[in-house]
């Protein structure tokens, strides 16, 4: 490719860290049928992203304690045990990541997260705090694939949307990328993102 690539921005969940809602929900709910159906009805990725996009945990259980008022105890066990949704750093994209940060190549993220669980996640996880600096979805009101984040992650880092790309495990989000005007790939795994880069000529 003859694109020249100067901004690589990086999701986090699933692309750098592991990140499961059913890990702590395993134990709490044993029965498997009862434990996916309130992860479906209950504590759904809509109700979540709502919280990425800077609702309160406390009006998020709120909520969900006046429509399930038995399920209360669940319902805050996933804000009380989130940490265990985020067990380990996936090691292989780490060192794609670093050594991309190493070599002084400008590298950013850009991620769907509640603003206090991000912070949490930069307190375990000290490769988070590596990169020039980061967008929080929970920070700004916006979310994913909504191009209005990646036009405010462009101001926010003085970036040139034609040289930038994003990776990212949702496909949804690498499209929204590229409606914004970026280079965008989809991550599935360590090996294809380093042959992706290297597609772009950045070699890690």
């Amino acid at each position: 490719m003859t694109t020249e690539i100067r901004h690589i921005v990086f999701d986090i969940g699933k692309v750098l860290v592991h990140y499961d809602p059913s890990l702590p929900y395993s134990r709490i709910i044993p029965d498997d049928a009862e434990r996916d159906w309130f992860l479906a009805n209950v504590c759904t990725h809509e109700w979540n992203i709502e919280q990425d996009r800077g609702r309160t945990w406390e009006e998020a259980e709120a909520l969900l304690i006046a429509e399930h008022p038995e399920r209360e105890e669940q319902i805050r066990a996933f804000r009380k045990h989130w940490h265990e949704m985020v067990p380990h750093a996936y090691d292989d994209s780490i060192a794609i990541f670093e050594g991309l940060i190493a070599e002084g190549c400008d590298v950013t993220m850009l991620t769907n997260f509640a603003s206090d669980t991000f912070r949490e996640a930069q307190a375990r996880f000290d490769f988070l705090n590596k990169p020039r600096g980061v967008t929080v979805s929970g920070d700004i009101g916006l979310i994913k694939p909504d191009v209005a984040i990646y036009e405010a992650h462009v101001k926010s880092f003085g970036l040139d949307p034609a040289s930038t790309i994003f990776i990212d495990d949702s496909l949804a989000n690498v499209e929204g990328a590229k409606a914004a005007g970026w280079h965008a790939v989809h991550f599935t795994g360590a090996e294809k993102l380093r042959s992706d880069l290297a597609a772009y000529g950045i070699k890690v």
